[in-house]
């Protein structure tokens, strides 16, 4: 199993720090390093900036948005990255939600699993430098009756095949993410609920591939706190669960909602939402269970973290990227060195 470090989202005032955290990362050895975008900072600007200032680590978009942009303009992307980096980009990509696909980018938030294949082929297809036509239900290349011809793609990537994931979470996406790209990007993960809630459906799209699960890259983000009191650092975790559960698109679609009623906390995502939505965020994140926060973090000693890295490992982890708590740049780098601690106390480096 790989180490990844998320840097989750820019421009929170902890830019310089994140900056630290990723060299620090690229210096132990970390595998990759994923930034996310939402509705501020976007990935590939941050991503090449980070990838200037390290040597070797990997940087990968946790996720791109699939609205914002066009597949050929996200294949240009990709292809610039990864060629400036020396071959160390890897592209994620992900639907997001309604809220954010209609209200800020305009577009529809209709049949994402048919946007996702359409735009994963045009992309690849673009990759290939071949001259690009495509003729879907969402996209056609060139459009019809019109001026446009089929162009090739001139930037010259360092690799023919970069990496590709899909963020995924219910269970015909990750299904379709096993069919058709080389990685699934995870969130919330237990890995005692690991196998049902994720890696059967990706395997089914393996196996509707004709393919196995050598070579996928499972690979999960987990928020990584170093103390004694678990009590107490699974707190630091009640706000960004309870905001995923609760406020994460509307109340009849919201993926992770979802997700924790089929690790069996029915009770308590309804209880999560509705305080949320009522504008009762504390409240919500009161209700946010100890149990639900502890599965899915890694939290307390280095024993103890290194106990659930083995977890991980055993439910089918590769890569597992983590996302190290702390209110200073100086708790973040120590989280940062006790995940490699751990891994090595595991036996998994």
């Amino acid at each position: 199993m790989r180490l990844g470090i998320n840097l989750g989202y820019w421009g929170a005032g902890m830019d310089g720090d994140n900056l630290a955290v990723a060299q620090e990362a690229d210096r132990l050895g970390y595998d990759v390093c994923w930034a996310a975008e939402a509705y501020g900072s976007d990935a590939p600007t941050v991503l090449a900036w980070v990838a200037a200032k390290t040597e070797r680590i990997d940087v990968g978009s946790a996720i791109m948005q699939i609205p914002a942009r066009q597949p050929a303009m996200t294949a240009m992307t990709a292809a610039t990255l990864d060629s400036l980096t020396g071959g160390r980009f890897r592209l994620g990509l992900g639907v997001s939600g309604p809220q954010v696909s209609e209200g800020w980018y305009g577009v529809k938030f209709d049949k994402p699993l048919a946007r996702t294949r359409e735009y994963v082929e045009i992309v690849r297809r673009a990759m290939t430098r071949e001259r690009l036509s495509y003729d879907g239900e969402h996209w056609t290349l060139p459009l019809p009756g019109g001026p446009g011809k089929p162009i090739k793609l001139t930037v010259h990537p360092e690799r023919e095949h970069i990496p590709l994931y899909i963020a995924a979470i219910g269970p015909k996406n990750l299904e379709q993410t096993g069919e058709i790209a080389d990685g699934a990007l995870l969130i919330f993960p237990s890995a005692a609920h690991l196998e049902e809630t994720a890696l059967r459906h990706i395997r089914a799209g393996r196996e509707k591939a004709g393919l196995t699960m050598d070579g996928f890259d499972v690979c999960p983000t987990v928020p990584l706190a170093l103390g004694d009191d678990v009590d107490a650092l699974a707190d630091v975790f009640r706000p960004y669960t309870a905001l995923y559960v609760g406020g994460m698109g509307s109340r009849k679609q919201n993926f992770y909602n979802q997700l924790a009623q089929r690790m069996g906390y029915e009770k308590e995502a309804a209880e999560i939402q509705d305080k949320y939505l009522a504008d009762d965020k504390a409240g919500a994140a009161a209700a946010v269970p100890q149990s639900l926060i502890d599965q899915t973090s890694l939290l307390g000693s280095v024993e103890r973290i290194a106990e659930g890295m083995t977890a991980y490992a055993e439910a089918g982890v590769t890569t597992l990227t983590l996302a190290p708590a702390g209110f200073t740049l100086d708790e973040r780098v120590a989280a940062l060195r006790a995940g490699v601690e751990a891994m090595e106390r595991a036996g998994l480096a």
